[in-house]
C-alpha cells in the first residue's frame, strides 16, 4: 500500500476529493447567482453534496484528524469559510455570522448517524432545522428554488462503493493489503469489497481481451 500511498491519510485525502469537488461546485453556483437566493442555494447544494457522499463522510468521520494533515483538510476549512460567508451575506453582523456557521455545521452533523435513512426524508428534516435557525425569510427569498429530485444524487446503504473507493481498493489489494484491511479502511463490508474487486477484475479482463482483438 505504501508504494501507492505514503500513509492512510493520503488514501483518505484521495477518497475525499469527489466530496470536496461537489461542495466547491455548489458554492460556485451560489456565488455566481448572488442576491437573496444565494444563501439557500449554498445551503441546499452543500447538503446535497454531503448526502451524495454520505457513506464516504461516515468513513472520514472516524479518521478526520488524519485527513487534516493533508491538503484536503485545508480544502474542507476553505469550503466551510466560503459557505459561512455566503450564508451570512455581505456586511453581516457578528450574530449573523455565528448563525451562518451553525447552519453549515448542522448540515453535516445528522448525515453520519442517519446515513441509512432515505435521502429525501433526511434532506427535508435537515433543511427544516436550518430554516428554523435562520428564519423563514431565507426560504422565501426571491429566486430561491429547491433542486429537482433528479438533481439530487443518491447513494445506497453502507455496502456501496463508488468508483473512487473501488480504485483505491484495487490499489490497496495490488500492494498486498488484505480484504479485511481494505474493508476497515473504506468503511464497508468484506463482501462488498470482494464483490466490487471481482466485478472490476472481470471488466478489466474483458477490456484487455477486446484490445487484443
Amino acid at each position: 500500500m505504501l508504494y501507492h500511498f505514503p500513509s492512510k491519510a493520503h488514501i483518505l485525502a484521495a477518497l475525499a476529493e469527489p466530496l470536496l469537488d461537489d461542495l466547491e461546485a455548489a458554492l460556485d453556483t451560489a456565488e455566481r447567482t448572488g442576491g437573496a437566493a444565494a444563501p439557500r442555494i449554498a445551503i441546499e447544494g452543500h447538503l446535497d453534496a454531503l448526502l451524495a457522499h454520505r457513506q464516504m463522510l461516515r468513513m472520514l468521520a472516524h479518521d478526520f484528524a488524519l485527513l487534516a494533515q493533508e491538503d484536503a483538510g485545508q480544502r474542507f476549512y476553505q469550503v466551510a469559510h466560503r459557505a459561512n460567508a455566503v450564508v451570512a451575506g455581505l456586511d453581516a453582523e457578528p450574530e449573523d455570522r455565528v448563525r451562518a456557521a451553525q447552519a453549515i455545521a448542522m448540515l453535516s452533523d445528522p448525515v453520519v448517524p442517519f446515513a441509512d435513512a432515505p435521502t429525501e426524508w433526511l434532506r427535508e428534516r435537515i433543511l427544516d432545522g436550518v430554516r428554523r435557525l435562520l428564519g423563514d425569510d431565507l426560504w422565501t427569498a426571491a429566486g430561491a428554488r429547491r433542486p429537482a429530485v433528479s438533481e439530487v444524487r443518491r447513494v445506497g446503504r453502507p455496502g456501496v462503493m463508488d468508483d473512487a473507493m473501488t480504485a483505491a481498493a484495487q490499489r490497496m489489494r495490488a500492494s498486498g493489503s488484505s480484504v479485511s484491511d481494505i474493508a476497515d479502511t473504506l468503511g464497508v463490508s468484506r463482501a462488498t469489497v470482494y464483490r466490487r474487486l471481482s466485478a472490476a477484475s472481470t471488466t478489466s479482463d474483458g477490456d484487455h481481451k477486446t484490445s487484443q482483438n
